[in-house]
C-alpha cells in the first residue's frame, strides 16, 4: 500500500474516473452512458449529488469509490451507500480497495452518518469476503421495491 493517496475527486480527475466507470460497467455487461458533464455535475456540483473519492498511486489514479446519501428519516439517521468501488486491474490486491473503504467510512463519520451500506453481485464472493473482512455485516434481502422512470 505504498504511496497511496485517497482524496476527493477534482476536475482534473474526470477523464480517468470516467474511464474507470466505463470499465466497471463493462465488467457488469452494462453500457455506460455517463458523460464528463454529468460526472462533473454529480460529483463536483454545489452541492455534489454524490461523493467520489479517488486513489492515487505515484501520480496515477488506480481506483475510486462513489457514495450516495441515504436516510432513515423517521429516526433522524443519516447513512451512505457505496454505490461503486473500483480498483484498476494492475492495482488489485495491493490495498487500494481497503484504502477506499477506510476513507469512505471516515467520510461517512465526518458527515454524521450512522451507517454505510454496500452491495455486490451474489456470485462475487471475493468482494463479499473483502467487505466482511472490513467489518461489514450481511443484511437480509430487501422486500419488494418498485421503480418508475421519469422523463429526461
Amino acid at each position: 500500500m505504498t504511496h497511496l493517496i485517497v482524496r476527493p475527486i477534482t476536475p482534473d480527475d474526470l477523464t480517468a474516473v470516467l474511464f474507470m466507470v466505463r470499465a466497471l460497467a463493462a465488467h457488469h455487461e452494462d453500457i455506460a452512458t455517463l458523460t464528463p458533464e454529468t460526472l462533473a455535475r454529480d460529483a463536483l456540483g454545489d452541492p455534489p449529488w454524490m461523493r467520489v473519492l479517488v486513489t492515487e498511486r505515484r501520480g496515477d489514479l488506480v481506483g475510486y469509490a462513489a457514495l450516495c446519501p441515504l436516510a432513515q428519516l423517521q429516526f433522524g439517521v443519516r447513512g451512505m451507500d457505496m454505490h461503486h468501488l473500483f480498483v484498476a486491474e494492475q492495482a488489485r490486491g495491493s490495498g487500494v480497495g481497503r484504502a477506499l473503504i477506510d476513507a469512505s467510512l471516515a467520510l461517512c463519520r465526518a458527515e454524521g452518518c450512522r451507517y454505510m451500506t454496500v452491495g455486490t453481485h451474489p456470485e462475487n464472493t471475493a468482494a463479499a469476503a473483502v467487505y466482511r473482512a472490513a467489518g461489514f455485516e450481511d443484511l437480509p434481502p430487501p422486500g419488494p421495491r418498485f421503480r418508475m422512470k421519469l422523463a429526461g
